[in-house]
């Protein structure tokens, strides 16, 4: 292991995010291995927080509406968002949560595609773009129909009867990374309409939503872009798909809001797709973060998150023929998103040891230990003490505790 120190240490003196590390609040020997769940405080979001606070709201009430300019913080927000994922200013609105989103883009999707009644996903998606889908064929009566089939036959079950595809680009529990514009070219020879969940994409690896063609995508605020806990999420919508139907008809979403109409009149753009009152405590911590991330090239971001990764596959080796984890994560981390999961029949008490030795990672039912690479604030000498820290607690058997075998409500 000293010799892979000497190269972490190497390589963390050469890596161009290095600077980035120390915008963030992490106190002195903790490893976040766990920000593709919850990214860490920017402390640039503490000042924004204070001042939204004290000042915009306590000082300014009401008038901060247009003083503060929180009015238009979605389309703000989702401006600079789109410049991380490939979309062009007006494609992206900051709203609501990802699963409120994503029942928006199937709804929306589902509107434009007549005649067809199938939305298909993959079997193993994120659990809430099951559900949304299952809510839409409930309140249809049965009249749309939500398929989940697997992963690998999923461009073969693409027919005249699907209207909607969604699936996730980078797959939130082992990682494996979709090829975004050969589904997109396959899902639109078809005539269907893709919708890309981007939850464990946006901020970690480069997105390119125009170029291959994308129509829908959503995602969380608060994994790769340090938004906070419950961040506000967002949606996309290509600007020849925003005539769209806006199914969650809300009041911000109205061509002219103030006027308080009885009746719904769409606003032109992506605003329709907007619903409630935004959360603007939510966004000003949102778009802290989304500033951060926005300052670093994407490509260095990506670049240091496939060295992290094999550095990190490279430690456990020794760890998998000892002590039997497994990788469930692709081994070509071109194929891979930022982070890296290992099978284990412990996994769940390794986790909870991890944590009293003060390195943060997250479980995954029903064996995953899930690893999260987040470029701007780890360093590659973290990765290597973190697996000397797994290897002790490992050969300790430090795990075989009871209360580490006690399954929380948040894993």
């Amino acid at each position: 292991m000293t010799a892979l120190a000497d190269q972490a240490a190497q390589m963390d003196a050469q890596d161009p995010l290095r600077d980035f590390r120390d915008q963030f609040e992490l106190r002195d020997g903790l490893i976040y291995l766990d920000g593709n769940s919850l990214g860490t405080l920017p402390k640039a979001t503490v000042a924004a927080m204070q001042d939204a606070v004290r000042e915009q709201w306590g000082e300014g009430l009401i008038t901060s509406w247009l003083g503060a300019d929180w009015v238009n913080a979605p389309r703000r927000i989702g401006d600079k968002i789109a410049g991380l994922i490939g979309a062009e200013p007006g494609e992206v609105i900051a709203a609501d949560s990802t699963s409120v989103n994503i029942f928006k883009a199937l709804g929306a999707a589902l509107s434009l595609q007549d005649g067809r009644s199938i939305i298909l996903t993959e079997q193993g998606n994120f659990p809430t773009d099951h559900y949304m889908m299952q809510g839409l064929e409930r309140l249809s009566g049965g009249k749309t129909r939500a398929v989940a089939v697997p992963g690998d036959e999923v461009l073969d079950h693409l027919n005249e009867d699907v209207a909607v595809l969604l699936l996730t680009q980078v797959h939130y529990k082992s990682g494996a990374m979709r090829d975004m514009a050969a589904i997109n070219r396959a899902a639109h020879a078809n005539g269907v309409l893709v919708i890309w969940d981007l939850s464990h994409s946006t901020g970690a690896i480069e997105v390119d939503l125009n170029g291959t063609g994308a129509d829908f995508a959503i995602g969380c605020g608060y994994k790769f872009l340090n938004g906070g806990p419950g961040a506000p999420a967002y949606l996309y919508v290509a600007e020849r798909h925003q005539h769209a139907e806006a199914v969650l008809a809300g009041w911000f979403g109205h061509a002219r809001p103030f006027d308080f109409e009885e009746d719904y009149v769409a606003a032109p753009g992506i605003e329709r797709f907007l619903c409630g009152t935004p959360p603007v405590l939510g966004m000003v911590a949102l778009e802290a973060g989304v500033d951060l991330i926005a300052k670093a090239e994407m490509r260095d971001v990506r670049a240091k998150s496939v060295q992290l990764s094999e550095l990190l596959v490279e430690c456990m080796e020794p760890l998998c023929a000892e002590f039997g984890f497994e990788l469930a994560s692709p081994l070509d981390r071109a194929t891979c998103g930022s982070h890296v999961s290992y099978a284990h029949p412990y996994a769940y008490a390794i986790t909870q040891a991890l944590k009293e030795r003060e390195v943060i990672g997250d479980f995954r039912a029903p064996d995953v230990l899930r690893l999260g690479i987040t470029p701007l604030y780890l360093r590659h000498s973290d990765i290597v003490e973190a697996v000397a820290r797994l290897y002790q607690i490992c050969a300790e058997k430090a795990w075989d505790k009871p209360e580490y075998h006690e399954i929380a409500a948040v894993t």
